[in-house]
């Protein structure tokens, strides 16, 4: 008896024949890159980007609590891989996955940012910070989860992504009314649960190499542009955005002897000059996913 191709059914097929694509040596990578930007070969550019379908379904996947489709997620990341793939500089010997995941994360935010109906023009980094970063911050501090907040845990985040409380209040809100449980029904004649569609957290060993590769040179990168601060700039970045437990505004003003305003002002001009070095030593204009957020 043939299986009814449900939408489920097909991302279902779609995850599991992405995965059984072979992995790519880093040899055979640079090759690929080198045929599809010297002779515009599209065989080349399809085997370099079918490779890494596996890596858009991953990042993907982090994004489906905000109640989208794992199709529409992937269709968006796909767009991500392939600006990627036209960008793609393999003479700086950096890894495809490395350089692709920023372009992937990016079109995925966009696309969650845009069908959550909170952008406008203007919108600001620390408005969508906020966006992506607000369940992990109230779990830090063991929010209860409910939209409204106490007045001391608005507070906090508002100070440690620096924005405004009422933002907080209202992102709260909007987060809040698209919780939806694991046991729900994935539509209304099926028997298929959201839980159904959540995968394996274990990493394939394959995965596990390359993310542990392309994370310690995401390091040294970050390292060789720290040496582009003064001491002040580089105490407080660190403190601040290179530690589990980041440092409130206040500790490090009195650990400095000078105001939390101050120290707001020197990191900020600080991330503008971390910003730069990364800059030029990656050799590409959007370095925001390696500067890690509060």
């Amino acid at each position: 008896m043939a299986t009814t191709m449900t939408p489920e059914n097909a991302d279902r097929q779609f995850v599991r024949q992405a995965m059984k694509k072979p992995m790519l040596s880093q040899e055979h990578e640079m090759h690929l890159a080198l045929r599809w930007r010297d002779e515009g070969d599209e065989a080349a550019l399809h085997e370099l980007t079918s490779a890494y379908m596996r890596l858009v379904i991953s990042m993907a996947s982090k994004f489906r609590h905000y109640g989208l489709a794992l199709s529409d997620l992937v269709q968006e990341g796909n767009v991500g891989l392939m600006q990627a793939a036209a960008r793609f500089d393999p003479a700086r010997e950096v890894r495809f996955s490395t350089y692709a995941s920023w372009w992937i994360r990016s079109s995925i935010q966009d696309f969650v940012l845009r069908n959550w109906s909170i952008v406008r023009t203007g919108t600001t980094a620390a408005q969508k910070s906020l966006f992506f970063n607000l369940k992990r911050l109230r779990a830090r501090i063991d929010d209860t989860g409910e939209a409204v907040m106490t007045p001391g845990n608005r507070q906090w985040i508002a100070t440690h992504l620096g924005v405004r409380e009422r933002d907080v209040e209202a992102m709260a809100s909007r987060l809040s009314a698209s919780d939806r449980s694991l046991n729900a029904p994935l539509a209304t004649d099926s028997e298929a649960q959201w839980q159904d569609l959540l995968e394996d957290e274990n990493a394939l060993t394959e995965d596990a190499v390359m993310e542990t590769r392309d994370s310690e040179r995401r390091k040294a990168w970050i390292a060789e542009a720290l040496k582009a601060l003064n001491d002040r700039e580089n105490l407080i970045i660190r403190e601040r955005r290179l530690t589990d437990d980041s440092v409130t505004l206040e500790v490090l003003g009195k650990r400095l002897g000078i105001s939390k305003e101050r120290v707001r002002q020197i990191e900020h001009q600080a991330l503008g000059k971390l910003r730069k070095a990364l800059v030029s030593i990656v050799g590409e204009p959007d370095v925001t996913g390696l500067i890690p957020s509060q």
